[in-house]
């Protein structure tokens, strides 16, 4: 149970170790601020990552860099939600993970935000050592910082559908919005069967392609993605019999084997960009969302890029604007595919268990539910 003025939290102590469920007490919010009472935070695969050492970044640590909780207490003059909507405790929102410092060159010349090179993450390096050690959202509260993006959660969407895609859905807005847009009636491909495939693929048959082929696995993953109504069709690379012979059905879904308009890879496995830039017709485009951690090189044939004249992008993260607009596209989205049938909840104290099933890959997604609800 939560004490009132005490707050749990899960924290990275050290990297390859266990994490731990510590107590903190709960602050008065900083100015410009709020607290933020924690529904679930999302696991990532980002978060694996971070307990592994992958990345370097300060601990201790509260993890959890994707989020959605209730407006517990406002700082005195902070009423406003990113969109310009009141708030008031009890609110339902969501938060954007990073705080772009608004100075730097990406920031202050470049129109870059998302590359800041100062960049502040919740849930990634915010020490709990700090004056404000609430500061990711695998947690009964998060204090949320001036400057923060905050938006208010639609009344029709339920909390399990807005954290389906919470960090994978305005990663792939960014990537769709600002990188390379899916043009109505074209074909897509998305490697990877994940929640950032999937977040592509939904996006992908929102704005209108005519056809979406989600390439992964395993077979219980693909499945849920179709039940969901996530994707035309389904390919499972991951354990066909032949990698050629699955490719080449893929090829064929496209439409006389001439590749797709657009393949987007959201597999962070660096031997499927090689794959992918087969998948994709001559005169068409490769975007790539997946490679987030550094996970070693690939062979590629870059005759491949200049034969097919393939325009190749990176895309990386997203700023607040994007999760407004994945906030905005939530009724729709949730009209159209069952979100809320992808979502496996924990408890904080399962959070062992939940990052080993994150790990293995036998749930879609999980979350760890703050407060009293386990």
């Amino acid at each position: 149970m939560t004490e009132r003025g005490r707050s749990r939290a899960v924290v990275l102590e050290e990297f390859g170790r266990p994490l731990a469920l510590r107590d903190f007490e709960l602050p008065r919010p900083p100015e410009g601020g709020m607290v933020v009472a924690g529904r679930y935070g999302g696991v990532c695969g980002t978060d694996l990552h971070l307990q592994q050492g992958h990345l370097p970044v300060p601990v201790p640590l509260v993890l959890g860099h994707e989020g959605l909780g209730t407006v517990h207490t406002l700082s005195p003059g902070t009423h406003l939600d990113a969109s310009g909507a009141p708030l008031v405790p009890g609110d339902e929102v969501m938060w954007a993970s990073s705080l772009a410092c608004g100075t730097c060159p990406p920031c202050r010349l470049q129109r870059e935000p998302t590359l800041c090179e100062q960049r502040r993450t919740y849930g990634v390096n915010r020490p709990a050592s700090g004056a404000y050690p609430l500061a990711g959202s695998w947690a009964d509260h998060i204090v949320l910082h001036p400057g923060t993006t905050v938006v208010k959660v639609p009344d029709e969407v339920g909390a399990l559908a807005a954290m389906s895609l919470a960090c994978a859905g305005p990663t792939m807005v960014h990537a769709f919005y600002e990188r390379r847009p899916v043009r109505v009636g074209e074909t897509v491909v998305v490697q990877g069967s994940g929640p950032v495939g999937l977040a592509a693929a939904a996006l992908a048959q929102l704005a209108g392609a005519a056809r979406v082929i989600l390439v992964g696995g395993p077979a219980q993953r693909l499945e849920l993605a179709a039940q969901a109504g996530i994707g035309d069709h389904h390919v499972n690379l991951v354990e066909a019999a032949d990698t050629d012979t699955a490719l080449a059905e893929v090829r064929r879904l496209t439409g006389g084997g001439a590749g797709a308009d657009l393949v987007v890879e959201c597999t962070g496995v660096p031997g499927a960009v090689g794959q992918g830039l087969g998948l994709a017709r001559r005169g068409g485009s490769y975007l790539i969302v997946g490679q987030y951690t550094d996970s070693g090189d690939t062979l590629i044939n870059p005759h491949q890029i200049v034969y097919r004249q393939l325009d190749v992008v990176g895309s990386w993260a997203f700023t607040g604007a994007h999760l407004v607009e994945y906030v905005r596209l939530l009724p729709a989205l949730t009209r159209r595919f069952a979100l809320a049938d992808l979502v496996t909840q924990y408890a904080l104290a399962d959070h062992g268990q939940a990052l080993a099933a994150v790990a293995d890959g036998s749930v879609m997604k999980a979350v760890l539910a703050g407060g009293d609800r386990f």
